[in-house]
């Protein structure tokens, strides 16, 4: 019999599995619930952690589910892998906004984006294989791969290249365990946006090594000025057979809260998805099922509207926080979030204290100015802030005026 390792105690002693215990709390959402709770206990925070808009979810959305509620036949279980007509309006809605045509044996309807990732990697990934994935990345991807036993590879991008990747940096990071590439465009946390140019470059080059790409379209509406949403099973179709689409109706119709997602990919990859959430949860619940079905069907009248203010925000954001010393905040082309640089910041004395990294600087932030900020540790990238424009005007001024005068002390 062989010893246990130090950093696995024996089976016995293991209170919580060394599988589960080893995840990181979200940091966003940490982020987010510390700015409630100081609020609730009457401190004036002004929150800017939380990736979700400030909007209401469109009336007639709203009106759908409460009629819902009324009929018996959604009191029911209903198909694990989705209604069957939402599934076929997904399908439609991919035609619709990314050219891509799908059929609805190809959708899974999950509880939100983030079950959704983790089913597909699940579907995909053995133990060993290996994901590329580009940093700065959303705090859950690398948790879900670990959790489906792959390994995540970081390939890292800065504000230099607009948070962006190149071929040639996937290619140094393949080797003969990669399985996967993960692709986000627009980006969460960076706003970054491949160009139909770049993405056609790097679906070919997937193709070329027989990868699988997970991509992550759930900002595909949010992009401004003249940057465009490029879908890479459209642009690349050779790849349709390996590419797993993930998407939801969180971001683009303001339902955060209602947890409806899905997947789009190949039959077979779908259905094993399929499999595992039918035994994880069954079906999503039925009445934001038929919720997501008004707003995939209905116009976009309210999502133009979101995003016209999402721009007047994103540019009053990026001028301000470009008009402290130190922080260097490039113009984020799509989603809702500013990934500024603030490592000319650490090290420097700020009312009495010297914060080493951002995470010390992101506690200074909220302890002094009553700002809450996410550090860029929690997105793969030590030395930036993510802050998501996502919130009322007059909270975000205040906000980053906070910022511009605690910031605006530092001394060497």
């Amino acid at each position: 019999m062989t010893a246990a390792t130090p950093s696995v105690p024996p089976a016995s002693d293991r209170r919580v599995s060394v599988r589960i215990g080893s995840i990181s709390e979200s940091a966003t959402l940490a982020v987010d619930a510390k700015a409630k709770a100081l609020k609730a206990a009457g401190r004036p925070v002004i929150g800017f952690g939380a990736g979700e808009p400030d909007f209401p979810t469109p009336g007639y959305i709203v009106d759908a589910a409460a009629e819902a509620c009324h009929n018996p036949k959604y009191h029911r279980y209903t198909p694990a892998g989705g209604l069957p007509e939402l599934k076929a309006a997904i399908a439609a809605k991919t035609l619709r906004d990314s050219g891509y045509e799908v059929d609805a044996s190809q959708v899974l309807v999950t509880n939100g984006g983030k079950q959704a990732i983790y089913e597909a990697f699940a579907a995909v990934l053995d133990p060993g294989d290996e994901v590329i994935v580009p940093a700065p990345y959303w705090t859950t991807y690398p948790e879900s791969i670990r959790l489906a036993g792959g390994l995540p590879v970081e390939v890292v991008a800065d504000e230099t290249t607009g948070y962006r990747v190149s071929v040639e940096q996937l290619e140094a990071a393949r080797t003969e365990r990669t399985k996967v590439l993960l692709f986000v465009s627009p980006s969460n946390p960076t706003g970054a946006v491949y160009s139909r140019e770049d993405t056609e470059a790097i679906g070919r080059w997937a193709v070329e090594h027989g990868l699988w790409v997970l991509t992550d379209e759930i900002y595909e509406h949010l992009v401004y000025g003249d940057a465009a949403f490029s879908s890479l099973p459209a642009l690349v179709p050779e790849l349709r057979d390996k590419c797993i689409v993930v998407n939801g109706v969180a971001k683009t119709y303001a339902m955060t809260g209602w947890r409806v997602g899905w997947i789009v990919g190949p039959k077979d990859v779908v259905k094993a998805a399929t499999n595992l959430q039918s035994h994880a949860t069954s079906n999503v619940n039925n009445v934001a099922q038929v919720a997501a079905l008004a707003a995939l069907t209905g116009n976009l009248d309210a999502v133009a509207e979101m995003r016209t203010a999402f721009d007047r925000r994103r540019q009053t954001i990026v001028r301000m926080l470009n008009e402290i010393d130190g922080v260097v905040c490039p113009t984020p082309e799509g989603a809702f979030y500013v990934y500024p640089s603030v490592k000319a910041l650490l090290g420097k004395e700020i009312r009495g204290k010297r914060p080493a990294t951002s995470v010390e600087l992101a506690a200074l932030i909220l302890d002094e100015a009553e700002v809450a900020v996410v550090p860029g540790e929690a997105f793969g990238t030590p030395g930036y802030l993510r802050l998501s424009y996502a919130l009322g005007d007059e909270d975000l001024i205040e906000g980053v005026a906070r910022l511009q005068k605690l910031l605006g002390e530092a001394t060497d």
